[in-house]
């Protein structure tokens, strides 16, 4: 029978999968979408807020500049969206920013990609989950006093979903996002229709505040920043776009062709449903000010203000319609499951990177349901680290946010450019070589834009929170250039030299006894069958009694194997042991010590905890001496008969597989032409 912990498992996650069934996780393009790109569509329900929130520091009459900000992050999402449909045909590994900044600008450009990837997907489920819960807490007032519980709550229901599978995440996720644009495209074109076509004059329930700037004298100076501070707010809408190239492998064939399209498919809906919700907004004279207590100056008596979305639901479909609480539900639904495109791109790339030996092997571990379980438990702890530290509150994880994924965007298309350079230079086809061209002229583009947006989300955001994310960054870069360094060092220690290994010239073995029984016996035993050289039998005296009825016994039973005594004054074990077995092969460096420790076999958690405690601790040492070879011999107690034998050796199965880095043991084989660039 299963073990309460086996059968919670299995309720949770379901039935193990075989590996052959890898193939069958493979997504087609009308899953992938909802999978990898929730998160940037997502965005549009917290996007118009910071761009709005922020210009109200400059009052309600900067608000006209919010269509201007916002055209120009669509034209930063719609130039993003092209760079990176030249890197998923140029790398379809899987490996998608780490891979291109490695191949062509070396490691530390990839490990320092890497750790940016890595922080922006932890702070995508922060943020997403977090905004999600204000979303609603804005129809349901208990979310919103609750806010910290429901989120933790909403990432472990999300890592259970993501450890059952990519293909069974993907299914639960794909109606929720197919839901969120039908709903949020129908309000925005229902909202223009009637402004526009039916004349209706339509109001945003903050449309009558009055509110106040928190800064009253911007200089001319000081409102352009505020305006590049609102732009890089913004761009939050941009987070996610990376998550497809990084997620190639999981596409069905042609992986390269269905992930593009993919990529445009998300360009396209995202600058519509984000320019759509900002253009409502202007018309309706919403207002969301950062600060409600101090910014109001008039309106109505406990006024709580709500987020952009559900104002905008409000103002089109009515107060307390039924719609209004639709757009609620699956705009805080989709941003749940926006986190989701983390929790598909942050496991794939940590086993990416524990391949390459940056993070440790068991980031490469694929569980019962063929998915990175460990990287999946990692993020999750992570994320909630971060929603506890900052109570669930968006505007201030905002502020560590972007920063990672546009170090990534600008490092990939300068790698992109040298890879088009390298290509050209041995390309004589025309045609092919004005593919090249192009494609290099987009990734130039992409790199002169998104490293502007760098710069200007560095100096707008750093004292504001970006200073978090960039010591994250360089905490986790330290950490797997240290991880890199050890596992080199073990390689090096372990390669096999052109030296025949030099055969011992003795073989003494030692048995440890703490009492005349038959685990003792059996070690004996087992010990002269080996046939050492010399054999002794060794047990440290701490009571003088016990030593004399070990002794005593030892002579009754007329074993044929002499018995040591070391004495022990300060009734300690190990240290006695270890003396002895140094003085043992002391005499020549080329002898070896076998030492034979009896051990019990127990079946219950709790007996572990009442034996072979001194067996561990001296096997434990004895491991660090040159020249000793430790051997257990168990003896199984009764209790171990009761073992659930199976279902220890399912669990002993599942530790780090190591074998060498392969280049996609998750696709299936697809040939890739480097050499073609496309649009």
């Amino acid at each position: 029978m299963a073990s309460t912990t086996s059968l919670a498992k299995r309720l949770l996650l379901g039935r193990p999968f075989r590996s052959d069934r890898l193939k069958h996780t493979l997504l087609p393009k009308r899953i992938a979408l909802p999978v990898f790109a929730s998160d940037a569509l997502s965005s549009v329900a917290y996007a118009p807020d910071e761009i709005l929130l922020t210009l109200s520091i400059a009052g309600a009459a900067a608000y006209v500049y919010s269509p201007w900000v916002t055209l120009a992050v669509a034209v930063v999402m719609v130039t993003v969206v092209a760079s990176y449909r030249q890197n998923v045909h140029a790398y379809p590994s899987g490996g998608g920013d780490y891979e291109v900044a490695t191949v062509n600008l070396g490691p530390r450009a990839g490990i320092g990609v890497a750790s940016a990837l890595l922080v922006d997907y932890i702070l995508t489920v922060a943020v997403s989950v977090s905004s999600g819960v204000s979303n609603l807490g804005s129809v349901v007032p208990w979310v919103a006093e609750n806010k910290v519980g429901v989120a933790i709550a909403a990432v472990v229901v999300l890592s259970a979903l993501n450890l059952r599978g990519l293909r069974e995440s993907g299914n639960a996720f794909a109606v929720p996002t197919y839901l969120f644009i039908v709903v949020i495209v129908g309000m925005i074109l229902t909202g223009l229709f009637r402004l526009y076509v039916l004349g209706d004059d339509l109001q945003a329930p903050s449309a009558g505040l009055v509110i106040a700037a928190e800064e009253d004298h911007l200089t001319s100076f000081g409102f352009a920043f505020l305006l590049l501070r609102t732009f890089s707010s913004g761009c939050a809408a941009l987070t996610g776009v990376e998550a497809i190239s990084n997620g190639v492998p999981a596409f069905k064939p042609p992986k390269s062709k269905n992930a593009a399209t993919t990529l445009m498919l998300l360009g396209g809906i995202a600058v519509v449903m984000l320019v759509g919700m900002i253009s409502l907004a202007r018309a309706t004279h919403l207002q969301f000010v950062e600060n409600p207590a101090l910014q109001i100056v008039s309106g109505p008596v406990n006024y709580v203000q709500k987020t952009v979305t559900t104002q905008l639901a409000e103002t089109v479909f009515g107060a307390g319609s039924i719609m209004l609480y639709v757009v609620g539900a699956v705009t805080a639904m989709i941003l749940f499951l926006a986190a989701n495109t983390a929790f598909n791109g942050f496991p794939v790339l940590g086993s990416i990177l524990a391949q390459d030996r940056f993070l440790p092997r068991q980031l490469h571990t694929r569980g019962d349901r063929l998915a990175f379980s460990n990287g999946i438990l990692f993020l999750a702890v992570a994320a909630i680290v971060l929603i506890v530290a900052f109570h669930a509150e968006v505007t201030k994880l905002i502020q560590l946010y972007i920063v990672g994924v546009f170090v990534s965007f600008t490092l990939s298309q300068a790698g992109m450019i040298r890879h088009w350079n390298r290509l050209l230079q041995t390309q004589r086809d025309p045609e092919r070589r004005r593919r090249m061209i192009r494609s290099r002229a987009i990734n130039t583009f992409g790199m002169v834009l998104t490293g502007a947006v760098l710069v200007i989300v560095l100096i707008t955001k750093f004292l504001l929170g970006a200073w978090i994310a960039i010591t994250m960054m360089l905490v986790i870069y330290g950490l797997m250039v240290a991880i890199q360094r050890h596992y080199t060092r073990v390689a090096e220690e372990l390669k096999p030299t052109d030296e025949r290994p030099v055969l011992p010239s003795r073989n003494h073995a030692v048995v440890l006894v703490s009492k005349v029984h038959m685990p003792t016996l059996r070690a004996v035993a087992y010990a002269q069958a080996t046939r050492p050289d010399t054999l002794t039998a060794v047990t440290v005296n701490v009571d003088d009694k016990d030593t004399r009825n070990i002794q005593e016994e030892w002579e009754r039973r007329q074993v044929p194997v002499p018995l040591t005594v070391v004495d022990s004054p300060y009734r300690e074990i190990t240290r006695p042991i270890i003396d002895y077995v140094k003085s043992v092969r002391r005499s020549s460096p080329r002898d070896v010590v076998t030492v034979f420790v009896p051990e019990y076999v127990v079946g219950r958690w709790w007996e572990n905890l009442l034996h072979n405690q001194s067996a561990l601790r001296i096997k434990g040492r004895l491991l660090f001496e040159p020249g000793v070879m430790v051997t257990s011999v168990p003896w199984q107690l009764r209790s171990s008969q009761d073992r659930d034998l199976e279902r220890l050796d399912r669990d002993l199965s599942r530790a780090p597989a190591r074998g060498p880095r392969n280049r996609g043991d998750d696709e299936i084989a697809e040939p890739v032409d480097g050499e073609d660039g496309q649009s």
